[in-house]
C-alpha cells in the first residue's frame, strides 16, 4: 500500500510541474490552429483569427479587416470604417470596439453620434448599457433592428450639487442613468434636448455625455462631469458586439446548403445566433481551434492538461476524449483519486526478473540515444566543415554586405527528394563543372539542379563567385538562380528548368532531327545577344560571362534562348587600373587576344558570341573535323573563307535553301567582325543586339532587294544617332525605319 500511495504522490507531482508547459503548448497549438495559412496573425496587438482577416482572401465576406501600420502599434478598423477593434473572441463570437459618445456643455453647442454596423454584427445586448452622465441631462436614442423595426429610448439623470452624486454607486438617474437595448439593435443615433443645458449646475457639471458602452468596462465616478472627461477619452468608448454568420438565418438553413454553409472540416458543431438571424460555429466536444477552417477543430490531448481533465493513474488520449485507468498493481476510479493496490500473484523472483529486464531495457535505449546523438553532431559537423570549403563564409559575407537578397538555401535531403536521390533517369545534361539534373520540389516546382563532380578550390570560389554574379542579374533572356546547397562536399546550385536544352544540342544533334529554320536562328542570336549587352552595360557594376558557347545557351518551350552557367564570370572592377584575370575558357571558343594578355574584357564574349553566330549560319561545332576527318576551329576556317570570298563553300546549305544567302551573308559580317584579333576592334555587344534585331525584322518584312551598301550607310547613321539620342538603355533600329531612309537616299 505504502509503494502504490508513494507511485500515485509522484503521478501528482509530475502531473504539476508539467502543467505550465503544457498549457503554454496547447496554447500554443490552438493560436496554430485559428489561423489561415499566408494571413497576417496579428495587427498591433490584436489577434486576428479566421473568419476575420487582413488582405485578400484572408477573411469571410462581411469580416475584412484594415490595419494601419501609421500608428505604433498598428491598430485594426472594421473594414473600411473608423471603428477601431480592441479584440476579437472567436469563442464567444464577440467584437470589442471603440465608437463615438454624443456630449454638450454649457454655452456650447454639443456632439450627436451616429453608428452603424455591416450585417455581419449587432449590439450585445448582455453587454452594453445606453448611459447619459451628467446634471439635469435628458439624452435619447434611436435605433433600427435588423427587422426593420424602431427603437427610441430616453435616459434621464440629476443632481442639484456634487454632493448628491456617489461614486463607485450604479447609475440609479444621481448624476448617471442607463437603460437596456433591445435584440438585433444594427444602428442608432443618440443626442441630448437641447433645452435641458441648466446654468445651476455649470460650475461643477458643465458637461454631460450620452453614449452605448460596455457596462464592465465602464465605472461612474465625479470625473465624468469634467469637460475633459470627453478630451482624455477621445470621445470613445468601449462598446461590445456580437458577430455571426448571417448568409443563411439558421443552422437548419446552413445544413440545407453546405455549399456555403461556414461551419468546415469535421469535428464542428453548428448553433442558432442568440441575437438576431444567423449562426455560430464551435468545436464539438474534446477539439479545440477554428471551426471556420478546413481541419481547424484539432483534438485536445487531455492527458496533458491534468487540472482541467485530472486523472491519477495511466493516461491515453483518444480522438474526443481520454482514457484514464489505475496504475498496474492497482484498481478503482483513477480520475478521482481513488485507487487501491491489488496483493501480488507473482513471487519475488519474478518480480526480481521482471525489474532486471526492465532496467536492462532501459539501458540499451540510453546507450542507443548517446550513439544517436553523437552521430548527429558527427553529421552536423561535417555538414559544417563542407560548408566553410565550399565557400560558405563568402557567401554569408555578401549576404550580409546586401549583395545577395534573393538566394534560398535548400537542404539536401529537400534536394535528394527532387531528384530521386539523383537518380541517372534524372540526368538532363552536363554543366561546365558536373552533372545537371531535373527536379521536382515539394511545392511542385520544375528546377535544374547542378551538382558539381568533383571540388576543388579554386571551383569553390566559382561556385560562390556564380550565385553572387546571378543573384543580380534579372533578365527574361537569362537563366533564373533559385537557390544553392553548401551541405556535401559536392556543391549544388538550384536553376528555373528550362525544357528545350541547350542551343548546341538542337543545332548538333545526336540524331537526325528537323533543323532549326533560319528565322528562330535569328532571334535566338538576338536573344543571346541583347542578354549579354544586358550584363555588360545594364546592370549596377558590368559582369563578363567569360565562357559564352552554345552549350550555355539554352531554349524553353518557346525556343526562347536563355543565357546560363556563370561559373567563370566576373564583375568588373570599379578601379580603372584593376583588371580581370583570364581563367578559363573553352576550346574554340577562347579569344586570341585574352590567352596572349591574359586579361578578361567584355571584348572576350564578344569573341566567343562571334563563334556562336558562325555556327547558327553554318552548322558547324566550334571544333569540327573537316571531309578528311582533320580538327579544325571553325573561326580560323571561317576568316579564310571571308578571305577567299568563298564564303558559300562553309554556310550551311539549308538555310541557304530558305531563299536566305544575302542575309546569312550580313550576319557573316557581323561575326567577322566580332572576331577581329584587336578587342579594340571589336563591336559592343549592345551594337551586335541592334544589328541582329535590324536584320531580323527585314527578314520579318521582306521588301525589294536594296543595295547593301546602300543599308549598311543607313545603318551606320541611325546607330550614331540613337547613340547620340539614347544613353540610358536599349535602342533597336526599326527596320521599317530603315527602308524608308534607304529609299529616302535614293
Amino acid at each position: 500500500m505504502a509503494m502504490v500511495a508513494k507511485r500515485v504522490l509522484l503521478f501528482q507531482i509530475a502531473a504539476t510541474l508539467l502543467f505550465a508547459s503544457a498549457v503554454a503548448a496547447a496554447a500554443s497549438d490552438a493560436t496554430a490552429a485559428v489561423l489561415k495559412p499566408g494571413c497576417l496573425s496579428k495587427c498591433g496587438e490584436v489577434d486576428i483569427p479566421y473568419p476575420f482577416g487582413i488582405g485578400t482572401d484572408c477573411s469571410m465576406e462581411g469580416f475584412n479587416i484594415t490595419c494601419n501600420d501609421t500608428t505604433d502599434p498598428s491598430k485594426p478598423f472594421m473594414g473600411e470604417t473608423n471603428i477601431e477593434i480592441l479584440n476579437i473572441s472567436l469563442v464567444d463570437h464577440e467584437l470589442s470596439v471603440y465608437i463615438y459618445m454624443a456630449y454638450q456643455c454649457y454655452n456650447e453647442s454639443g456632439s450627436s453620434a451616429f453608428t452603424s454596423l455591416s450585417p455581419a454584427y449587432l449590439f450585445s445586448t448582455i453587454r452594453n448599457k445606453f448611459t447619459a452622465v451628467g446634471c439635469s441631462a435628458l439624452a435619447y436614442i434611436v435605433g433600427e433592428t435588423v427587422t426593420g423595426n424602431t427603437y427610441a429610448s430616453g435616459c434621464m439623470s440629476y443632481c442639484n450639487d456634487a454632493g448628491g452624486v456617489s461614486e463607485g454607486t450604479s447609475c440609479d438617474g444621481m448624476g448617471c442613468c442607463q437603460t437596456s437595448i433591445p435584440e438585433s439593435l444594427s444602428n442608432f443615433s443618440t443626442y441630448f434636448n437641447e433645452s435641458d443645458k441648466n446654468s445651476e449646475v455649470a460650475s461643477f457639471g458643465p458637461c454631460s455625455y450620452a453614449f452605448l458602452a460596455d457596462q464592465n468596462r465602464f465605472h461612474f465616478n465625479k470625473t465624468a462631469f469634467s469637460p475633459n472627461f470627453g478630451n482624455k477619452t477621445n470621445y470613445l468608448v468601449p462598446v461590445v458586439l456580437d458577430w455571426a454568420i448571417r448568409n443563411q438565418s439558421s443552422c437548419q438553413d446552413a445544413k440545407a446548403h453546405p455549399d456555403t454553409n461556414a461551419c468546415r472540416g469535421g469535428n464542428t458543431a453548428c448553433v442558432d445566433s442568440t441575437n438576431g438571424p444567423g449562426y455560430l460555429c464551435k468545436c464539438s466536444h474534446g477539439y479545440t481551434g477554428n471551426p471556420y477552417l478546413e481541419g481547424g477543430c484539432q483534438d485536445i490531448d487531455e492527458c496533458k492538461l491534468p487540472r482541467e481533465y485530472p486523472c491519477f493513474g495511466d493516461c491515453r488520449n483518444i480522438p474526443g476524449g481520454y482514457h484514464c485507468s489505475c496504475p498496474p498493481g492497482t484498481h478503482g476510479d483513477a480520475t478521482k483519486d481513488n485507487c487501491t493496490a491489488i496483493p501480488p500473484k507473482f513471487p519475488l523472483p519474478a518480480r526480481l526478473a521482471v525489474g532486471f529486464s526492465v532496467i536492462f531495457v532501459v539501458l540499451v535505449a540510453l546507450v542507443s540515444c548517446v550513439i544517436i546523438r553523437t552521430q548527429k553532431t558527427k553529421h552536423k559537423r561535417e555538414r559544417d566543415i563542407f560548408f566553410r570549403k565550399n565557400g560558405g563564409f563568402k557567401l554569408y559575407e555578401e549576404i550580409l554586405s546586401k549583395k545577395v537578397d534573393t538566394v534560398q538555401v535548400f537542404t539536401v535531403e529537400e534536394l535528394q527528394r527532387a531528384t530521386d536521390n539523383f537518380a541517372d533517369k534524372r540526368v538532363i545534361g552536363c554543366g561546365g563543372y558536373g552533372m545537371v539534373y531535373r527536379g521536382i520540389l515539394d511545392d511542385h516546382r520544375i528546377v535544374a539542379i547542378k551538382k558539381s563532380k568533383k571540388v576543388d578550390e579554386r571551383q569553390k570560389d566559382e561556385f560562390v563567385n556564380e550565385i553572387i554574379v546571378l543573384s543580380q542579374i534579372n533578365h527574361r533572356h537569362i537563366v533564373r538562380l533559385l537557390g544553392c546547397c553548401l551541405e556535401l562536399d559536392v556543391p549544388m546550385l538550384v536553376y528555373e528548368y528550362i525544357s528545350n536544352g541547350s542551343l548546341f544540342g538542337l543545332l548538333h544533334p545526336e540524331h537526325y532531327a528537323s533543323p532549326l529554320p533560319l528565322q528562330a536562328r535569328l532571334t535566338i542570336a538576338e536573344q543571346a545577344a541583347e542578354a549579354l549587352a544586358y550584363l555588360h552595360s545594364a546592370t549596377n557594376r558590368s559582369i563578363i560571362h567569360g565562357d559564352v558557347k552554345s552549350y550555355n545557351i539554352l531554349l524553353d518551350g518557346d525556343l526562347s534562348a536563355k543565357v546560363s552557367d556563370f561559373g567563370a564570370s566576373q564583375l568588373v572592377p570599379m578601379d580603372e587600373d584593376e583588371f580581370i584575370m583570364f581563367v578559363q575558357g573553352t576550346l574554340g571558343y577562347l579569344d586570341p587576344e585574352c590567352m596572349q594578355t591574359r586579361q578578361l574584357t567584355d571584348r572576350s564574349d564578344v569573341y566567343s558570341f562571334g563563334v556562336v553566330l558562325l555556327e547558327l549560319i553554318t552548322g558547324k561545332k566550334a571544333i569540327y573535323a573537316d571531309d578528311a576527318w582533320e580538327k579544325r576551329s571553325l573561326a580560323t576556317s571561317f576568316l579564310v573563307m571571308m578571305k577567299e570570298q568563298r564564303l558559300r563553300d562553309i554556310l550551311d546549305n539549308k538555310m541557304i535553301g530558305e531563299g536566305g544567302e544575302r542575309l546569312l551573308g550580313e550576319v557573316a559580317a557581323i561575326a567577322k567582325e566580332c572576331l577581329s584579333v584587336k578587342g579594340e576592334e571589336r563591336p559592343s555587344m549592345k551594337e551586335v543586339a541592334e544589328r541582329l534585331h535590324s536584320l531580323r525584322r527585314l527578314r520579318l518584312q521582306p521588301r525589294e532587294e536594296y543595295d547593301p551598301g546602300e543599308i549598311e550607310m543607313v545603318k551606320a547613321e541611325e546607330t550614331r544617332r540613337c547613340t547620340e539620342t539614347d544613353t540610358s538603355g536599349y535602342h533597336i533600329l526599326d527596320s521599317s525605319t530603315l527602308l524608308k531612309n534607304v529609299d529616302a537616299g535614293r
